[in-house]
């Protein structure tokens, strides 16, 4: 089963149309993710993210709920939040410097 954590916009890394990358907030722990599928995402609006991918939009109500549930549930402390793959952006060479 495949599980999609809600998680804040909190800044806009990279607006790339296909690269797109922002830093999203997951219960106080932030990451960096894949921002492609939702390009008009804004920096407080929340995202559903699933493998280091925000896949929708939703709202601040629902995800609260989604992330209380999930707290309920004893499963916050084990979202895999360590486990986000990195994506580079439109400007990385692949050796872990940004070309110019």
């Amino acid at each position: 089963m495949c599980l999609g954590i809600p998680g804040q916009v909190v800044e806009w890394l990279d607006h790339d149309p296909i690269f797109g990358r922002a830093e999203v907030e997951f219960d106080g722990v932030r990451r960096v993710c894949h921002m492609a599928c939702v390009p008009d995402a804004e920096i407080g609006e929340y995202v559903v993210v699933h493998a280091g991918i925000a896949i929708s939009r939703i709202n601040s109500e629902e995800a609260q709920w989604v992330l209380e549930e999930l707290r309920d549930l004893g499963l916050a402390d084990a979202l895999p939040v360590d486990e986000m793959p990195h994506f580079p952006s439109a400007t990385d060479t692949g050796d872990g410097k940004a070309s110019s």
